[in-house]
């Protein structure tokens, strides 16, 4: 479906799902900031949060359900009168996913399910769009260029290619180099976890059901989301809060592979500002879009910005160890996204990392449980040498 205005944006009534998480919170007080009325459905799950509350300065201001996303009535209840759902609930972590099937299946699979069968099936339904948070684990390890037959898409990489200490992937057609380019929302979904298998299939239920249904739909494929509210205790996500966790606490940081993966960092702010523009009234559609900063940023760069930040005396240690299913590299492609709702990525690396670390920097040092979910990973033969 052609993306299509058709006036100036208006407040709604918005049920953001997951709304008392990190990207959640951020996106709340934009939608308050806008004139919406927000509803927030949150499960509080104890791996991110550290208390079932919503910030001081969200309390009051929205309607809150302590529910989890899979409760039938909870969702019929929480429905009623809303025009926008932004579907943010979910588990996140590619790696853990691989082991814990069954709850990632519920809360992203049969939680969206359970989602879309009280829409399609509500007589006196008042939404009129979706905004789905996707990802961009959904590429698997996106696009790449071969000097001999041009755009590719690499699968997995061996154990045995990483053991022996070549990382970088190789042409599916000849094998032999081939360079990152950034991916768009052409290439083909390869997804190399389950949770990005979850993700695939959490789009093509949204967009499918919302076309049926005659709705609007956004699948907003996130890249490396991070800023201050990132959760400091998830050891599952977000490598930001691991090395500064690490750093803090003057522990060695070790890093994977050869330190010269790179990820597609996007600061909080604009993940916010790219969401809030499929949010507005006057935004119909359905589509797939890269919300990405669209530069590459390596792991050993991150962790030496972290480390200098805080004069510590961390050091810096390349393991060569490597997680199976790990990408090598990303870049998203953020064209489309740049053309159909005017996105745009403001805030560089070298000024959204300094304000994430300013932030936690006022946070206390936690124990994120980085080691133990590191030898869970280990114990299931996840993580290679």
């Amino acid at each position: 479906m052609a993306e299509c205005s058709s006036g100036d944006s208006r407040p709604q009534r918005v049920l953001v799902t997951g709304g008392a998480g990190f990207i959640g919170t951020h996106l709340v007080r934009r939608l308050l900031d806008e004139g919406h009325a927000v509803t927030v459905l949150d499960s509080f799950s104890q791996q991110v949060h550290s208390a079932p509350r919503l910030p001081d300065d969200l309390a009051g201001r929205v309607r809150l359900i302590h529910d989890d996303i899979v409760q039938r009535n909870t969702l019929e209840a929480a429905l009623v009168g809303q025009e926008v759902v932004v579907h943010l609930a979910a588990e996140t972590g590619t790696g853990q996913s691989m082991y814990c099937l069954e709850r990632y299946e519920r809360t992203n699979g049969l939680g969206t399910a359970i989602l879309l069968d009280v829409l399609i099936n509500d007589q006196k339904r008042s939404v009129s769009k979706i905004v789905l948070a996707s990802s961009r684990a959904i590429y698997g390890e996106g696009k790449y260029c071969c000097a001999v037959h041009g755009d590719v898409y690499p699968g997995e990489r061996s154990a045995a290619a990483m053991s022996a200490g070549r990382f970088d992937p190789q042409c599916p057609q000849c094998g032999g180099d081939c360079s990152v380019v950034p991916t768009d929302e052409t290439t083909p979904a390869s997804p190399l976890s389950f949770y990005g298998l979850n993700k695939y299939m959490q789009e093509k239920s949204v967009l499918m059901l919302a076309k049926a249904a005659g709705l609007s739909a956004y699948a907003l494929r996130y890249q490396n989301v991070y800023g201050p509210g990132q959760s400091l205790k998830n050891p599952y996500t977000g490598i930001l809060a691991i090395f500064s966790n690490l750093a803090r606490q003057r522990r060695d940081i070790e890093i994977f592979e050869d330190g010269a993966e790179s990820r597609d960092f996007v600061y909080i702010d604009d993940v916010v500002e790219g969401t809030s523009k499929c949010v507005a009234s006057e935004r119909q559609g359905l589509e797939v879009l890269n919300i990405g900063s669209g530069k590459a940023i390596t792991v050993m760069e991150v962790a030496t910005a972290v480390r200098d930040y805080y004069s510590s005396s961390s050091a810096l240690r390349v393991t060569g160890a490597f997680r199976k299913g790990d990408i090598r590299h990303n870049i998203a492609d953020i064209s489309k996204a740049s053309n159909l709702i005017g996105f745009k990525a403001t805030v560089d690396f070298k000024t959204g990392v300094k304000r994430f670390l300013d932030w936690t920097s006022e946070s206390a040092v936690s124990d994120s449980g980085f080691q133990k979910s590191i030898d869970e990973l280990r114990s299931r033969g996840l993580i290679g040498n």
